[in-house]
């Protein structure tokens, strides 16, 4: 497939989720981050969005909850480059019953070329990147080009 670029803005468009397990987690880390977060745009899975924002104080756009339709919603957010880096601190050891919503969230974050972190230490090391201040190019697939083949 052809590639293009798009511009991350130096204010990100930044995914929180995280798997029941998992939200005490994300919860500290985002406490311990706050502000770091505070010059983004953040955005939350519903039950995850709601604790943080209630926690932290922190201005979240909450979707639907992850099984009830949040993570396709984040998803399309994605394809459509809404978002721009995602902390997902997922359960590796417990399947949750959307599991084929969750792989579809990577698969589709993987396709666009969106940062995921998956636990604190990834975290950690992308929202201290010096490029979490910055305008950033990455590469993406190209739309119009693949558009253009098939039609």
């Amino acid at each position: 497939m052809n590639k293009t670029t798009r511009v991350m803005p130096a204010h990100k468009h930044i995914a929180l989720v995280a798997h029941d397990n998992y939200k005490p987690e994300l919860l500290r880390w985002v406490k311990e981050n706050k502000d770091a977060l505070q010059g983004h745009f953040l955005y939350a899975t519903g039950t995850t969005g709601r604790i943080l924002s209630k926690e932290t104080g922190l201005a979240i756009k909450s979707l639907l909850s992850g099984p009830m339709g949040g993570d396709q919603q984040l998803g399309a957010l994605i394809s459509e480059g809404k978002i721009d880096m995602m902390i997902f601190f997922w359960d590796p050891l417990n399947a949750v019953p959307h599991d084929p919503d969750v792989k579809a969230l990577l698969r589709i974050a993987t396709v666009w070329n969106v940062p995921v972190a998956m636990n604190r230490a990834s975290a950690k090391f992308m929202i201290s990147a010096p490029q979490m201040a910055e305008e950033v190019s990455i590469e993406i697939p190209d739309y119009d080009a693949y558009l253009a083949e098939r039609v």
